[in-house]
C-alpha cells in the first residue's frame, strides 16, 4: 500500500472542544489525529456541496427560473388558514 503525503495543520481551538475530541478519541480508540481527519473531511465536503447548490441556484436565476416574490409571499400568507396554497413554482 503506498503511503500518501501528508502535512501538519496547526489549529488553536478552545479548551473546551479540545477535550470532546480527546473524549471522543478515547471512546472510539482512536488517534485525535484520525478525529480531526474525520471532521475535517466531512466539513470539506458540506462545503464542497453547499458551494455546488449555490452554482446550481445561480444557473437557475440566469436562465430565469425564479418563483416571484408576490406568489412566495402569498404561499406563506396562506398557511396559516384553511385553503392554503399549492407551493409556488
Amino acid at each position: 500500500m503506498a503511503k500518501t503525503e501528508t502535512r501538519v495543520l496547526t489549529a488553536h481551538v478552545p479548551i473546551p472542544m479540545a477535550e470532546k475530541v480527546d473524549q471522543l478519541a478515547e471512546r472510539l480508540e482512536r488517534s485525535r489525529g484520525w478525529i480531526m481527519k474525520q471532521a475535517l473531511s466531512s466539513w470539506i465536503a458540506q462545503e464542497e456541496e453547499r458551494d455546488r447548490l449555490t452554482r446550481e441556484a445561480l444557473a437557475e436565476v440566469d436562465e430565469g427560473r425564479v418563483v416571484d416574490h408576490d406568489a412566495v409571499q402569498a404561499w406563506a400568507d396562506s398557511l396559516n388558514t384553511d385553503e392554503p396554497r399549492s407551493i409556488p413554482r
